[in-house]
């Protein structure tokens, strides 16, 4: 028998695992970096948001505080009485 050299075995396998792993963590880790705001695709800069809120009028002692709301009274001082009408019921009749 004579000596012969090494023999390759190709098992067919590729480094493509390896590959979608550091793809996919990377991916992974950009989306954390997003979340957390280390990484701003907007634009940059905090939006600052200034509320103006009115100010709050209190009222006055000359005017006496009223608890009754406001009717539809005229301003002359005369009051109306409203008007009602009362519901007729239909009449029905047979042939």
């Amino acid at each position: 028998m004579t000596d012969r050299g090494p023999t390759v075995i190709n098992t067919g396998r590729s480094n493509t695992g390896w590959i979608v792993a550091v793809i996919l963590a990377l991916v992974v880790i950009g989306g954390i970096l997003m979340y957390t705001g280390v990484i701003n695709l907007n634009g940059g800069g905090r939006t600052e948001v200034n509320v103006n809120v009115p100010a709050v009028e209190t009222p006055s002692a000359d005017k006496p505080a009223t608890d009754t709301p406001a009717t539809g009274t005229p301003a002359t001082g005369t009051t109306t009485t409203p008007t009602t009408t009362t519901p007729t019921t239909p009449t029905t009749t047979t042939p």
